[in-house]
């Protein structure tokens, strides 16, 4: 006879598994540290790829002031702009990257201890009911 109690912990353990899991368990292998900076990196070559962009549709649309004749004073000032304007955007998106990982890899982590402190109450609490094998009930040659 099913016990309704395991089958309904079990299940929601299952739910849990295929609904979190993808997000929580990847988070296993890495430490704090390593995966905020991992994800760091990545938004920096992100930011930066956008940014070229940018300042590329920028430099596009600007063409024909560039044409007419820019002095070399005007382009070091655009220059001057532009690099801090980068630098600045880059250090809130670094922040904003640095805070959300953070939060994610923290979430994670309580979730998988969560899950783990649930798969032990099941087995600390359901483990003791398996029946033992006997060559019987294996399909065994004790017939």
């Amino acid at each position: 006879m099913l016990n309704e109690e395991k089958v309904r912990y079990m299940t929601e353990l299952a739910i849990f598994e295929k609904n979190e899991g993808r997000k929580i368990f990847p988070i296993n292998r890495y430490f704090k540290t390593d995966y905020v900076g991992g994800h760091m990196f990545r938004s920096f070559f992100g930011y930066s790829f956008c940014y070229l962009l940018f300042l590329a549709m920028w430099v596009l649309y600007e063409l024909d002031n560039f044409m007419d004749g820019t002095t070399l004073e005007e382009l070091i000032e655009w220059g001057r702009k532009w690099g801090i304007a980068y630098i600045a955007g880059l250090a809130v998106y670094l922040l904003i990257t640095c805070i959300v990982y953070s939060k994610r890899y923290e979430y994670a982590s309580r979730s998988q201890n969560m899950y783990a402190s649930k798969l032990k109450h099941l087995v600390k609490r359901y483990g003791k009911e398996r029946p033992e094998r006997t060559k019987e009930n294996r399909g065994g040659k004790g017939r």
